[in-house]
């Protein structure tokens, strides 16, 4: 099965829209071809306002978030892989939801099938 990250990070910024609220995402700014304002990271990460005030141009898909926005008053286009993305969040509430952190690269493909989480977790975290 395609991973359901993309698919969760389209759905909880349409619910925080939803429910009038200001969506943020956290981002892996370390993470390989992630291009963020440099200036904004700290400890590797950065928060991002994606409301669509904030921002234009925004484009989530299944391999990528990239959006055109404004920082210190400089336009610049910002791309993040889906899998730098680190969370999700109302900047409001803090409802949202934090992911497992994904290696930068993905493991070698073999004929073994994956073996499923210890005592069936889930591999996403419902941030509260």
């Amino acid at each position: 099965m395609s991973p359901s990250r993309p698919y969760m990070l389209r759905a909880l910024y349409e619910w925080i829209l939803d429910n009038d609220c200001t969506p943020y995402v956290l981002v892996n700014a370390a993470h390989p071809d992630t291009v963020v304002p440099e200036g904004f990271v700290e400890d590797n990460q950065i928060v991002l306002n994606l409301s669509p005030s904030a921002i234009r141009a925004l484009e989530m898909d299944n391999d990528k978030l990239c959006f055109d926005g404004r920082f210190g008053g400089v336009a610049q286009q910002v791309w993040i892989p889906i899998g730098a993305v680190m969370a999700i969040y109302a900047r409001e509430n803090g409802q949202g939801m934090v992911f497992e952190l994904e290696p930068a690269s993905p493991p070698p493909e073999d004929d073994t099938p994956p073996t499923p989480p210890a005592g069936g977790k889930p591999s996403l975290k419902v941030v509260k």
